[in-house]
């Protein structure tokens, strides 16, 4: 979701239906490189993070070809070049300065292609290693590749591909009318990726075919098709094995309102599926969410105005506290503003190092506009 967009109606409240089945299991109260790319746990499933208990998403390698085409025009992957400028500092002012709220700069990097389709990054998802990842356009397309360092600073991007996202039929998302893809999430081999305009979540089963799988409709609560069309759904985050919330797709709204003013947002499927709010203050909108190996949710979240600019945060939330019924709320961990390195920031993400250091990566969406940037910045969690 763009930051220069009409401000919408707020969304309406929960309500319960009979229930469906998401991943054969009843879901009560929800309505009607290439060969090396993302090492293979098509049968493991998910990695675990250390001994935290959070599980780490890893990917599935794509099936075996005998390569992508060149042909921007096909709807087939395309490898496509990325380039990489640094960003040796965080703070325009003082370089000197690497520590923000409870995050310390690692490294940055502007991106830029001259492939068309290339830009509008709303969210990402890395690999343990913090290396190969999957991102996504608000356009509906998929870039997937591998992230490069010297030590542990960021210098660019390698096997890039692109791919259109693929609906139900076989034919790209777009053909429907879905766009605005926003949002994504990791089960094993299952790719959620939410699409805001039409407030719908696909999953793709990516042993079925990596990036040419086919995504499948979610069965959501019918409040979230009510939510507003240009401030729906916004994030997504997948509850591993060892939570109390095991197995709930977490659907969090961009600024669709209760009567309260908070932000709405859903637990889908696992063992308490249900609505519950997240206190909305100081005017800030969610962009995205993750959770940390330690079972906390980091919320991404942005504001906009003509005579500020842009603000981003960071809030830690108690994943414990997240329940039907619950408005939750937590301490900002980060904010930046103009004064620093970042754009539209849309995507967030964690890994830990082989020196047990958490990082958190950040991308952001350029609306595909000449006085924006893709900027992908990396930070230690440290406090």
């Amino acid at each position: 979701m763009g930051l220069l967009r009409p401000r919408q109606v707020p969304g309406a409240g929960f309500t319960p239906d009979p229930g469906v089945t998401l991943r054969g299991k009843m879901i009560p109260g929800i309505g009607g490189s290439r060969r090396s790319f993302l090492q293979s746990v098509a049968a493991a499933g998910l990695s675990t993070v250390a001994a935290s208990g959070i599980a780490k998403a890893q990917f599935i390698a794509p099936p075996v070809s005998s390569g992508p085409s060149k042909d921007a025009s096909t709807d087939v992957p395309v490898s496509i070049e990325v380039k990489a400028r640094p960003i040796p500092w965080f703070d325009r002012h003082d370089h000197d300065r690497v520590r923000f709220g409870a995050l310390e700069y690692r490294s940055g990097l502007v991106l830029t292609s001259p492939f068309p389709r290339f830009g509008g990054l709303s969210g990402l998802r890395i690999d343990a290693h913090g290396e190969r990842f999957i991102s996504f356009s608000d356009r509906g397309h998929w870039f997937t590749g591998r992230i490069l360092y010297e030590g542990r600073a960021m210098t660019g991007l390698a096997d890039v591909e692109s791919a259109p996202m693929l609906g139900p039929d076989g034919k790209p998302i777009t053909a429907r009318g879905w766009f605005d893809s926003e949002s994504i999430a990791i089960d094993g081999s299952f790719v959620y990726i939410g699409l805001e305009r039409v407030n719908k979540v696909l999953r793709f089963d990516f042993s079925k075919g990596f990036t040419r799988a086919r995504g499948e409709v979610v069965p959501l609560p019918k409040a979230a098709s009510k939510l507003p069309n240009n401030k729906g759904l916004e994030a997504l985050v997948f509850v591993p094995k060892g939570e109390a919330l095991a197995g709930t797709l977490i659907a969090i709204s961009e600024r669709g309102l209760d009567e309260n003013g908070n932000l709405i947002a859903f637990l889908v499927g696992g063992p308490a599926a249900g609505q519950f709010s997240i206190r909305r203050t100081d005017d800030f909108d969610i962009s995205d969410a993750v959770l940390l190996p330690a079972g906390d949710l980091l919320i991404l979240e942005r504001k906009f105005s003509w005579l500020s600019g842009i603000g981003i945060r960071i809030r830690r939330i108690p994943l414990r506290s997240v329940a039907p019924g619950a408005v939750i709320d937590g301490p900002s961990i980060f904010e930046a503003s103009l004064a620093n390195e970042v754009d539209n920031m849309e995507g967030i993400d964690v890994h830990l190092t082989a020196e047990g250091e958490t990082v958190l990566t950040m991308v952001s969406d350029d609306n595909f506009s000449l006085i924006q940037r893709t900027l992908l910045l990396q930070f230690t969690l440290v406090g």
